[in-house]
């Protein structure tokens, strides 16, 4: 997965607002048109902010100039630095950078006094990212609007990229799974002196996150785990709980993550089926003939597949097949 991050500042927009002409009752609900650019064109937020929200067009038409500008920094050697797509911008953007000194040499804009900080804390905060050598990664969106009234400074959100189906393409966003932004008021409504407390948030979409996880696992035909376990102890024949136990034991000072079911006589078909719906892939089984023999029947969940381990060896066994670094004596 590929992540986007998309910078602007609400000082910037509401500068930007002010400039074209809109009356200062409409700038939040102006700002929840704008705010709809990712995921419908530019004429149907027009069309909105015209025909429902009663905003002239030649206001409209003047806020389109700037919200269809993007910034982020080229860098041919990284395919997640391919300029994002976006259904009204038709050519590539300049650079984080250079859009925001673009800006600040705009004759209107540049006069905005709030416009004018938002534009010199984003340019400081583009050449903290070239630092870090994350530029690259980062865009500054003017269409990035938050609707929510408490953000003060600087927004962003983060937009995972779907991975292009063919060499050349670039790669589509398929929806925000985090963003915030800086609040410098929030806080001080609560307290008795009225100070400012300035602050910085961020939310996480773990709803969105888990849902494209399952969907991309159900892609690729893989099970989803509901557990870290790697081995479930079983038994075939009744009385074994104390064998059972008892090698459950010796696993987990073995450093391996085992279970049991807790019945006490439980049937190997119902233990095997749970090995199944929980993502568990060996089970380790215990009969009457394996403790004569001194073995354990060790089965792959997924291929069914049985082998006999004599017991010294099965701690090895298992840390062989899931992967965990051997014990070197």
């Amino acid at each position: 997965m590929t992540i986007a991050g998309h910078v602007n500042d609400r000082r910037i927009l509401d500068g930007m607002f002010a400039i074209c002409g809109v009356p200062d009752s409409k700038f939040r609900t102006i700002c929840s048109s704008v705010d709809k650019l990712d995921k419908v064109s530019w004429e149907e937020v027009k069309n909105e902010m015209v025909g429902e929200k009663g905003l002239a067009p030649e206001v409209a038409d003047h806020i389109g100039d700037y919200v269809q500008q993007h910034g982020k920094e080229q860098n041919q050697a990284s395919p997640a630095a391919i300029p994002l797509p976006s259904p009204h911008c038709k050519s590539l953007s300049p650079g984080g950078v250079s859009l925001v000194e673009q800006l600040l040499q705009d004759p209107k804009l540049s006069q905005n006094k709030q416009a004018l900080e938002g534009l010199r804390d984003l340019k400081l905060l583009f050449e903290y990212l070239a630092l870090f050598g994350i530029d690259d990664k980062i865009s500054f969106d003017l269409s990035l609007a938050r609707g929510l009234d408490y953000y003060t400074g600087v927004i962003y959100e983060a937009v995972l990229l779907q991975t292009p189906a063919q060499a050349g393409e670039e790669p589509l966003g398929v929806g925000s799974v985090a963003a915030g932004g800086r609040y410098d008021e929030l806080v001080g409504m609560f307290d008795p002196k009225g100070r400012k407390v300035p602050c910085v948030g961020l939310s996480i979409g773990v709803e969105r996150i888990f849902s494209i996880v399952e969907q991309r696992l159900e892609a690729l035909e893989e099970k989803v785990r509901t557990t870290e376990t790697q081995v479930l102890v079983a038994s075939a024949q009744k009385k074994l709980l104390e064998e059972r136990l008892k090698l459950v034991s010796e696993l987990w000072d073995a450093g391996i993550k085992a279970e049991l079911l807790y019945k006490k006589n439980p049937k190997l078909l119902n233990q095997l089926q749970y090995c199944e719906e929980a993502g568990i892939p060996l089970v380790a089984i215990i009969g009457e003939q394996e403790l004569k023999d001194g073995v354990i029947k060790l089965r792959s969940v997924t291929s069914r597949e049985e082998v006999d381990v004599r017991r010294e060896d099965l701690v090895e066994e298992i840390k062989r097949r899931t992967g965990q670094p051997l014990c070197i004596c």
